[in-house]
């Protein structure tokens, strides 16, 4: 039993934290829980759903809108072209935003402890308490450590009339917040299954229209689309109905998580694709060789740290001063087209552009004193070293018919 007396919970209002609120008094010694929904862009009702829920169980209960701070995180994620095995990240962006949210209300109500409704087998467990651990609250879990079962919870939030609907939100489990939509569980468990059309919300089914739309950037950040400046929570958003509407950034792979499953996930995430795309082409304009080069293996580490909830480590400060710095020549304009589910950069214009119209012409002889014919002991060079292996592999090993 603990020897704390109130205790703040992660709560949606599904069948899971609904659950944790009695056995959070029962088993754990909790005389009072504090319930702590934080909203990063989630639809409307599942707010009411929470609401509902926490005045039916006469839960004190707490709305933290955190969607600005959310969207500087997906800004942070755009500046590292940050995916994980090939799909943008969202939920694991989400998750230390609504962690350090519901910290901050159990520091303002003197709460001793913090919980959530995650199993032992997803990541967000890691996510949360990545955040949690580095407090002197006691961190629980009653799903994870009592190991608990969807048919055990159903049967006792039965016996304990509380108030959830049998368990059951739908047929799919779906998460949602302002950068990505993901879609489990069900008959989506089976690889081989192949998803019906309704399991998708924000896009369309990719069709043969067309649209340019242009996105601007300033040192790594958007800014504004098609001329009009946004704040990024307008701007996601914005991008998130215009490009769902035809068919960007829909995913549907085999995902490795942190324990080590592998399991299927389908992903709807329109501007967080085009946003990506955007950035990486402008990138491509403005960056040399060697920092595009250097930059891949920095945004391939950012995004598994960020994969795994681990948003404050000290390695992150390092690479975020990296991105920081590389960042800074990022500014211009990418103009993207819509076109068959794609995202596809088609022009991109910027003052900082690594690149020379002349230099690239083949119909210029010299650029900035430089001949074509100076190249030709570079070419002599070229390949001079394989060359050399070659010759002495061949003097190594003499060609049998020549003997």
């Amino acid at each position: 039993m603990s020897d704390t007396e109130t205790v703040a919970l992660a709560f949606s209002g599904g069948l899971d934290t609904t659950v944790c609120v009695p056995l959070l008094k029962e088993e754990y010694g909790y005389d009072d829980v504090i319930g702590v929904t934080v909203d990063v862009g989630q639809p409307e009702e599942e707010f009411e759903e929470a609401y509902e829920t926490a005045e039916a169980l006469g839960l004190e209960h707490y709305v933290v809108d955190a969607t600005e701070e959310f969207a500087e995180v997906c800004m942070d994620a755009v500046g590292a072209n940050a995916d994980y095995e090939g799909y943008p990240l969202g939920t694991a962006l989400a998750r230390p935003v609504i962690a350090n949210a519901i910290l901050d209300v159990a520091e303002e109500h003197d709460c001793t402890g913090l919980a959530h409704g995650c199993t032992g087998k997803g990541n967000d467990q890691l996510r949360f308490e990545a955040v949690w651990r580095g407090t002197d609250m006691e961190v629980i879990a009653p799903v994870r450590e009592m190991g608990l079962t969807r048919e055990w919870e159903i049967e006792y939030a039965d016996e304990k009339d509380l108030p959830v609907e049998a368990g059951d939100g739908g047929t799919w489990s779906i998460d949602t917040n302002l950068w990505s939509r993901s879609i489990e569980g069900g008959e989506l468990e089976d690889p081989g299954y192949v998803p019906p059309e309704d399991i998708y919300e924000w896009t369309s089914q990719p069709s043969d229209e067309t649209e340019l739309v242009e996105i601007e950037f300033e040192a790594g950040v958007p800014v504004a689309v098609d001329g009009e400046a946004m704040e990024p929570v307008a701007l996601i958003e914005h991008l998130n109905e215009l490009a769902g509407a035809y068919g960007v950034g829909r995913s549907d792979l085999m995902e490795d998580r942190i324990l080590g499953l592998k399991v299927r996930e389908n992903y709807e995430h329109p501007a967080a694709t085009t946003l990506l795309a955007a950035h990486e082409a402008l990138e491509g304009l403005v960056l040399t060789k060697d920092e595009r080069d250097f930059k891949q293996t920095v945004d391939e580490e950012w995004s598994q740290q960020a994969y795994e909830g681990l948003l404050d480590s000290p390695l992150m400060d390092s690479l975020d001063a990296f991105l920081m710095q590389s960042n800074a020549k990022v500014t211009g304009t990418v103009t993207i087209k819509f076109e068959g589910g794609q995202a596809r950069p088609v022009a991109r214009e910027s003052e900082y552009a690594v690149y020379s119209e002349q230099a690239a012409s083949f119909n210029t002889e010299t650029v900035m004193g430089i001949e074509q014919a100076d190249a030709t002991g570079v070419a002599k060079y070229h390949g001079f070293q394989a060359r050399l292996a070659r010759d002495a592999e061949k003097r190594a090993k003499p060609d049998p018919e020549d003997e």
